[in-house]
């Protein structure tokens, strides 16, 4: 698993004016960057992002660098790092342009996970921290926008809170239920390879041509974006290929 992750997002944000809790420009913008690393590394067969990271987990035969950790890393951050700075006046509009000081960058690690559950695990947690952070900053920042309250006050009246409070809070203060956000603010993307007539076997057991005819199927795949739960076992009870390679 490679994750890449924005570095000093947070002086990044405040620097572009990203909206508050949640700028649906600058998740698009991930998650296109995201896309555009699949569609380049075929070895990645599900990408997970919210905020400003994204984990993308390589089929259990990949052997792309002959699985150089330094080789993917530096890869998969470069690529993603172009990508998100290619596409930014897409999505963020001509009228906020990034200034040479004030570049968006992005760091990146490589994780080997000893087994399905481990990995299943490790999404189950970026999943359950989208939303224990999205609820957080939801909750926060109706109370400094809505509530006009500083954020010193803001953070020290939900210190110590539970779930159930910052509901209450939401809902009792400012008429807001959580539970109708839209799903990509509290369940974060889901981008899975939508493959059809593609063997997925060994690239040891492939030749030359063979690999080539795969390699080339599978940059055309469609990447299928979801913002739905994978922490259940419906999700992979579904997509049995996932794990299976």
């Amino acid at each position: 698993m490679i994750r890449v992750d924005g570095r000093g997002f947070h002086r990044f944000s405040d620097r572009y004016n990203f909206e508050k809790p949640n700028d649906l420009r600058a998740l698009t913008l991930m998650n296109e960057s995201a896309k555009v690393v699949m569609r380049d590394i075929t070895d990645v067969i599900l990408a997970y992002g919210d905020s400003d990271e994204y984990s993308f987990v390589l089929r259990k035969q990949c052997q792309l660098f002959e699985r150089r950790e330094s080789k993917l890393i530096s890869t998969f951050v470069s690529t993603f790092t172009a990508a998100y700075n290619q596409l930014w006046s897409v999505h963020m509009g001509p009228d906020a342009p990034l200034d040479v000081g004030h570049m968006p960058t992005f760091d990146s690690r490589a994780v080997v996970y000893p087994s399905d559950k481990i990995l299943r695990d490790y999404l189950s947690w970026r999943q359950a921290d989208c939303h224990i952070n999205n609820l957080y900053n939801t909750t926060f920042w109706a109370l400094v926008l809505k509530g006009n309250q500083t954020r010193t006050a803001a953070a020290l009246r939900l210190k110590d809170t539970f779930s159930k409070d910052k509901n209450e809070i939401l809902f009792s203060e400012f008429g807001i239920n959580y539970n109708n956000e839209p799903e990509i603010f509290k369940k974060g993307t889901i981008l899975l390879r939508v493959t059809k007539d593609v063997t997925l076997k060994n690239p040891q057991d492939l030749s030359e041509r063979q690999l080539q005819r795969e390699e080339k199927k599978l940059k055309k795949a469609e990447i299928q974006q979801l913002h739905i739960d994978l922490i259940g076992d419906d999700f992979w009870n579904e997509r049995p290929w996932i794990l299976n390679n």
